[in-house]
Order: C-alpha cells, then sequence, then structure tokens
C-alpha cells in the first residue's frame, strides 16, 4: 500500500481527481529515452534500429556508402506515376465568362489527376508553373491519393477510423506532422510538372520552414542539382508577431528551379519609382539624367595605382587605401575628355563616374530578396481575397492566399506579352 502525505494522511478531492485512470505508456516513455539521447536514431515517432546500431559502433551494412535521398512510401508514389488518369475534363460554360473567346482556362479537380490529363496535350510547353501546396505545418495537410473513397481514405489516415470502420477519435490533428506522406504526395506532381516545362521553362514552389530542405532535396532529385536556380525569400509579414514564442517568423521562400538552367533566363523587371528616383542632372548634362558610381573599388586591379588632379588643381596621390581606381589611367582621360568624371559641385571631391539612364540596361535584374512593400503581404493577399469573395469581418475563407502582386512579379520574370 502506498505512503499518504499529509497530516490527517487523507487525500482531498481535487487530488483524487488528478489520479490518472490508465497506466503509463511504457513504451512511449522508453522511445522518448531513445530520443533524447539518440534524436539520429528516430524519424517520425519510430525508433530506427539499424540507424540505432550504427550509432552504437554496429554496422550491420558494410557496402560503400553512397548520396541517397529516400523516405518511406516512395517506391509506391513511384508507382503511381503509372496508373492511367481515369477523370475527364468537362467543360462548364455557364459557370464562365466570354468561353467562345477566352485564352484563359481553370481546371477544378484533383491535381495529379489535372496534371496527368494535361501531360499528352502540353508535354514540353509550359513556359512557367507557380505552386502553392500545403506547406505541411501539422494541421493543413491529409492528401490520399486514393480516388475511389477519398473520404474513408481520410477518416483513416486522420486516425478517425480503425481498420474496422470505427470511429476513434475525434480530434484528428493532433498526431503531428509526417515528412514521408508530404513527400509521397509532392514527388508525383512535381515529376510530372517537369514535363511538363519547355527547354526554357521554370517552376517557382512557394514554401516555409517546415518543408523547405525536404523539397529541395526532392526537387533537386528531379531536376537535377544543376538547374537549381535560387530560393527567393519573401517577407510577407508587414509586422513582427509580438505573440510568436520564440522568433518572429516573417518570411516564407519559393524555390526556383529551371526544366534547363542553360536555356532559362529571367526577363528584367522595371525600376520602381524610388530607384528612377535616385538618376538626377545637378549638372544639366544633355545626356539626361545619371547616376554617380564610385571609381574606387575593392578588387585589385594592376593599373589602378595612379595620382590625379582636380579641376581646381588639388592633387590626389591616389584611391583610398585598401582600394584601387576601377579603371586605367589612359580610360579615365578618357573618361574626364568626354565629362562623364563627376568631382562634386565644388569640383575637388572625390571623383566618381556618371552612370546614364539613357544608357543602363531596360531594367534590373531580379535579386532574392523580395519586400512586402514590393510584392504585398499575407495581410494584403487576406485583405485581397476577402473583398473578391465579399467575406464578412473576421470571416477566415482562406487563411494563406498569396497577394496578386507576388503572382505579378513572378509572371512578369517568365513570361511576355510577345509570345501570347
Amino acid at each position: 500500500m502506498g505512503k499518504m502525505n499529509g497530516a490527517s494522511g487523507r487525500q482531498t478531492k481535487s487530488e483524487r481527481e488528478r489520479v490518472a485512470r490508465t497506466s503509463a505508456d511504457l513504451l512511449a516513455e522508453q522511445v522518448e529515452k531513445l530520443r533524447e539521447f539518440f534524436p539520429e536514431a528516430t524519424s517520425e515517432d519510430k525508433v530506427d534500429f539499424d540507424k540505432l546500431k550504427e550509432t552504437l559502433g554496429e554496422f550491420a551494412d558494410d557496402r560503400p556508402e553512397r548520396y541517397s535521398f529516400a523516405w518511406a512510401g516512395k517506391r509506391d508514389c513511384i508507382k503511381l506515376l503509372q496508373v492511367p488518369n481515369r477523370a475527364t475534363p468537362i467543360p462548364c460554360p455557364d459557370e464562365s465568362i466570354d468561353w467562345n473567346t477566352t485564352n484563359n482556362i481553370f481546371i477544378e479537380g484533383e491535381n495529379l489527376e489535372v496534371l496527368k490529363l494535361l501531360y499528352k496535350a502540353y508535354y514540353g510547353g509550359v513556359k512557367m508553373i507557380y505552386i502553392d501546396q500545403p506547406y505541411n505545418t501539422g494541421k493543413d495537410f491529409i492528401y490520399p491519393d486514393n480516388f475511389a473513397d477519398p473520404l474513408d481514405t481520410y477518416l483513416r489516415l486522420t486516425g478517425q477510423k480503425d481498420s474496422e470502420g470505427n470511429v476513434i477519435t475525434s480530434n484528428p490533428e493532433t498526431s503531428g506532422r509526417f515528412h514521408s506522406s508530404w513527400l509521397s504526395m509532392m514527388y508525383p506532381r512535381l515529376f510530372v510538372a517537369r514535363q511538363l516545362l519547355r527547354d526554357d521553362g521554370v517552376i517557382f514552389v512557394s514554401i516555409d520552414d517546415n518543408e523547405v530542405y525536404n523539397l529541395r532535396a526532392v526537387m533537386t532529385e528531379i531536376f537535377g542539382e544543376e538547374n537549381f536556380i535560387a530560393t527567393v525569400i519573401w517577407h510577407k509579414m508587414d509586422s513582427p508577431k509580438n505573440a510568436a514564442q520564440h522568433l518572429s517568423e516573417d518570411h516564407d521562400y519559393i524555390v526556383v528551379y529551371a526544366r534547363s538552367a542553360q536555356e532559362w533566363a529571367p526577363n528584367l523587371l522595371a525600376r520602381s519609382e524610388a530607384m528612377l528616383a535616385r538618376y538626377t542632372n545637378p549638372d544639366n548634362d544633355p545626356r539626361g539624367p545619371w547616376l554617380l558610381s564610385d571609381l574606387a573599388a575593392r578588387n585589385f586591379y594592376a593599373q589602378g595605382r595612379y595620382s590625379i588632379t582636380t579641376p581646381t588643381g588639388e592633387s590626389i596621390a591616389g584611391p583610398p587605401a585598401g582600394s584601387y581606381w576601377r579603371v586605367s589611367r589612359q580610360r579615365f582621360a578618357e573618361l574626364e575628355k568626354d565629362n562623364r568624371i563627376w568631382w562634386g559641385a565644388s569640383g575637388n571631391n572625390r571623383p566618381g563616374i556618371k552612370r546614364f539612364l539613357s544608357e543602363v540596361r531596360a531594367g534590373v535584374v531580379p535579386q532574392t530578396y523580395w519586400s512586402w512593400k514590393d510584392v504585398g503581404s499575407t495581410r494584403n493577399a487576406k485583405q485581397e481575397l476577402s473583398q473578391l469573395m465579399q467575406a464578412r469581418a473576421g470571416e477566415d475563407i482562406f487563411v494563406t492566399p498569396k497577394p496578386t502582386r507576388l503572382l505579378e512579379r513572378i509572371v512578369k520574370m517568365t513570361t511576355s506579352a510577345s509570345e501570347g
């Protein structure tokens, strides 16, 4: 018999109510201990015994090692690619706008089936694909690839039914996220998407920190690491999350791969009003507004050390310490003769080179950091969607929409009106 603490030796009502009604889950406790001491030997709430043996110095597999990327269910999801599609597209003229003249199409359906339908007609013909799939945050992702009875499959996958069809829980989203299920959903869809791209085509995939590393790995396997273009950082929050437990997560990623990096190049983006405002013409040069560029650079240049004389007769021994003039003495003389050297309004400042707006490229090269000020924030996106759907205040139709300016930038980077 257990010993009771307290002066009277009796339990209060609140103490009796705190007594667990079930015995401890000893196996779960042991697995949790293993996870604490050997985190590398556990995956998706299961113990990898081969990995545990390796960690303890017992190597069961002595075959040559190689880099590989695998997950539970990978073979099955590859087999899914071979399954013929069962769907048939049905036109909906009554639900459409300008049915007889439009050049656009909106397809509603299970996306893998739709991709397979598009495969034959659009193989190698798509210039750009943008995907905004579930991020796998633990509450937004259940995606059964069983089209015979999707509701029953959903209930089983979420733990709401047992193998005999009995309902066993009413809390379907508490088991956490599993990377394997997400990867098995993504792989066949990305594989077919690649087949649709032109040789100069490109794909953009939105993601957050939960799966960005797995997305990179699976896309590298499908597209090849040589066709990775960049990971764009979208600063999506226009104000910090002050209620964040650790850090305010203010960004998402957009992973970019090309069908062939040798064939694809982005379009230049138009200069913003702020960029154009930097070009001025303080000396009324007939060639128009210009932007001052530094004449000194830190890169070594053998001919970049020489003295110069300002228009006021002051001698400058050379560029600042640790830097070099970026042009030779002969080239400097040519630029000065052509009135492309600016010495400041006083005529004796350190010189710079005038870069005329009329002579620079028509646009700017896209960068990998996209501020919400330029492409919109998540708050902007929700406002746009609410206005479009005439939602009531406080009503969330879709909690993670993307702002139209974000998509507008992607479209402008990758397509042109001249191509139709």
